[in-house]
């Protein structure tokens, strides 16, 4: 698992094309997993950290839209002057 922290209110590139925007953190009840619940296209998903922050190389996959490396990527936060 990639040491990026992923924060509330931050957003993500899939590396088919799409934005994400984390909307919470949270730990499955379960198994005590940690989660990430994100917004995309109007609905919530959760994935589980470790699989969101994946260091899986997914850059030769054709349906690799963005060129990235991995799965998702944080979006750099434009700064204003």
């Amino acid at each position: 698992m990639r040491n990026e922290k992923i924060e509330v209110g931050s957003m993500w590139q899939h590396f088919k094309g799409d934005q994400m925007k984390v909307i919470l953190l949270a730990t499955n009840s379960e198994n005590l997993e940690e989660m990430v619940i994100y917004e995309h296209q109007g609905k919530n998903w959760a994935r589980p950290i470790s699989i969101f922050l994946s260091k899986e190389d997914i850059s030769k996959r054709q349906d690799n839209q963005t060129g990235q490396t991995y799965r998702f990527e944080k979006v750099e936060e434009e700064k204003t002057c």
